[in-house]
């Protein structure tokens, strides 16, 4: 039986800054527009944050029983590496989307209806990026899924709940985060071209190949930085704080291009990524609030 610190660490906490950051500028738009309803932005970080852990334990488990994570480096996998029986690792995950359901049934009760189905689409989407007969993970789709889940809809749903609108300037900071999850995602796939090739898993690193995807990673965090401009000229030049995120993004682009790392040389990143997009977002987040 796996230990608590490697359930802990099974649930990958290092990712978890992707599930922060969208909330944290969701509810800087909404605090800059009117006023922030902070009950509501706490009810949203629980279901992003439960998302994100529910969505690392199914990863766990799908890839554990296909065998893609049987020569994987990096974090530790629970059923890769036969620290724990994969139902076990199944039953936490749909624990976790269940936590979810339960405080985005909370926030749809108090907003609108709606979002229950806008629930329902995330825990699926969460699900089948890596489980059933043809996850699309596997397909070279993860980006996509994750910038529209963790950047579009983690951010635009925070402002909605908050505001019961979308303000045009909240579409700038989804884009900006989107875009450096994006980034996670992108890393993670990198340092695992060799093993996921060998696996079947063909997702758009393994399409891209090693060069493209690289220059891909950065192309995704300029643009996250990129998009602070046209925010500042939609809102304050407060906004332009989430350039705090600049120095560890800058950091990993230059282990991705210039010292092009691979293997373990690549697990750096995705802290750094992780750090830079958590900075990136309360920046934004701090800028919205002192300029409103």
């Amino acid at each position: 039986m796996p230990t608590t610190a490697q359930w802990i660490e099974g649930a990958r906490p290092r990712t978890l800054p992707a599930a922060v950051a969208p909330v944290l500028a969701g509810t800087g738009i909404a605090a800059y527009v009117d006023e922030a309803v902070w009950w509501k932005a706490g009810l949203a970080l629980l279901v992003s944050l439960l998302l994100q852990v529910g969505v690392n334990y199914a990863n766990d488990y799908s890839d554990g029983i296909r065998g893609t994570d049987d020569d994987r480096v990096g974090p530790l996998r629970l059923v890769g590496s036969g620290l724990a029986k994969p139902d076990a690792v199944k039953a936490a995950a749909f624990l976790a989307f269940g936590g979810a359901a339960v405080a985005g049934l909370a926030l749809a009760v108090s907003t609108s209806w709606w979002l229950v189905l806008v629930g329902v689409v995330s825990i699926l989407a969460a699900w089948y990026y890596t489980g059933g007969k043809k996850p699309y993970g596997y397909l070279g789709l993860g980006e996509v899924m994750v910038f529209v889940f963790f950047g579009l809809v983690a951010v635009l749903g925070t402002v909605y709940v908050q505001l019961e609108d979308i303000p045009g300037a909240a579409w700038w900071p989804a884009v900006g985060v989107g875009a450096i999850a994006c980034a996670i995602l992108v890393a993670n796939n990198l340092r695992d071209i060799p093993t996921d090739a060998i696996a079947g898993k063909r997702t758009l690193a393994v399409k891209l190949g090693d060069r493209r995807t690289r220059i891909f990673y950065v192309l995704l965090t300029s643009t996250a930085f990129a998009v602070l401009f046209a925010l500042a000229a939609h809102t304050t030049w407060w906004a332009c704080l989430g350039f705090l995120g600049f120095v560890p993004l800058l950091r990993a682009e230059l282990i991705v291009l210039k010292e092009r790392a691979t293997g373990p040389g690549l697990i750096p990143v995705l802290q750094l990524t992780g750090v830079g997009e958590l900075l990136y977002a309360a920046g934004i987040f701090a800028g919205l609030l002192i300029g409103r």
